[in-house]
């Protein structure tokens, strides 16, 4: 049986947003409580890729921040390795496991910093290896691993392209050894051939190490590249969920399929699409029910009042009313 590296069990994170007390006192206005994530679970196993995909704003980067512990969940838990996600992160041995690709390779790399130093501080905060010429060593073998050179690391942050920078992201990431890497829009920032490149070498490191990934994207072209299994995320919530090629050819949720229909494809010239229509709700005060109801052409009256349970059709579980009823 497959070892789950990550499991999320009825996670919720939840900000308060409320503006101070006396205003709220003056204006006689309680709490406002955004629920950034309400109630997502989901698996995934040793060497694969789940990725989650939706509008800005539906929780995919909390989703992202609350797997490697730099957000702890208001319920539920997340579990490493069958450990706590807390129990796993006190331990050394277990918290160098599990590293993190930031969407911004502009920002998420130390200015004042040379390349090489940037690499090495993993290696040098876990104790991987000592002495200097075995550390730079390591640091020129990673840089080349991720398509740069070891002369690289003399230089700083700023002498290179943005897609240059997220292949340093990438090399400081494995510089710990990880199992488990967490990618929040790792190619978002980036020109689409440069983008390609950033997802082929991720796919041939995953190949290589045994890589486990929770990719977080919006694009739903860069998402099939990647994944494995997949999970649609709609207002804090996971709407469908199962193996990405079953959603991409047949997908059942009608959120899932405006986002499919979006994707820009040649083939299709001249054919009517149906945009997403619609603002997304606020997460500070969601819809009740179903929160995709009021964007929904299948909704009705159980839409408006009920909270869909995940529905298992095939390989695929779907929380929609009106795939449940065959309305779909």
């Amino acid at each position: 049986m497959t070892m789950q590296v990550l499991q999320a069990i009825e996670v919720s994170r939840h900000f308060d947003v409320s503006r101070p007390f006396l205003q709220r006192a003056l204006s006689r206005e309680g709490r406002r409580i955004l629920r950034a994530v309400d109630g997502i679970s989901f698996d995934i196993a040793a060497g694969t890729t789940l990725s989650l995909v939706g509008e800005s704003g539906c929780g995919k980067s909390t989703v992202a921040r609350l797997a490697v512990g730099l957000y702890t969940p208001t319920d539920g838990e997340i579990r490493f390795e069958g450990q706590p996600l807390s129990s796993a992160r006190a331990q050394p041995a277990l918290r160098r496991k599990m590293n993190m690709i930031f969407q911004d390779p502009y920002a998420s790399l130390n200015p004042r910093w040379r390349v090489a130093d940037i690499v090495a501080e993993p290696i040098r905060a876990f104790n991987i290896l000592s002495g200097t010429k075995t550390i730079n060593d390591r640091v020129g073998q990673l840089l080349t691993q991720v398509g740069l050179s070891a002369a690289d690391g003399e230089k700083y942050p700023h002498e290179f392209s943005g897609g240059q920078r997220q292949r340093i992201s990438i090399a400081r990431a494995l510089s710990s050894e990880p199992e488990f890497l967490v990618c929040d829009e790792p190619t978002s920032a980036l020109d689409v051939s440069v983008q390609a490149q950033i997802l082929n070498l991720m796919r041939d490191l995953q190949q290589k190490l045994g890589l486990t990934y929770l990719f977080i994207s919006h694009n739903l072209a860069v998402v099939r590249h990647m994944s494995d299994r997949l999970g649609v995320m709609y207002l804090g919530r996971i709407v469908e969920e199962g193996p990405g090629e079953d959603i991409f050819r047949t997908p059942r949720h009608p959120y899932t399929r405006l986002l499919l229909d979006a994707i820009p494809d040649i083939s299709a010239v001249g054919r009517s699409r149906t945009p997403v229509g619609g603002e997304v709700p606020s997460p500070i005060s969601p819809p009740a029910g179903c929160t995709f109801h009021p964007r929904c052409g299948l909704a009705n009256e159980r839409c408006k009042v009920e909270k869909p349970p995940q529905t298992k059709v095939g390989n695929v579980l779907v929380a929609c009313h009106a795939v449940a009823e065959g309305r779909s």
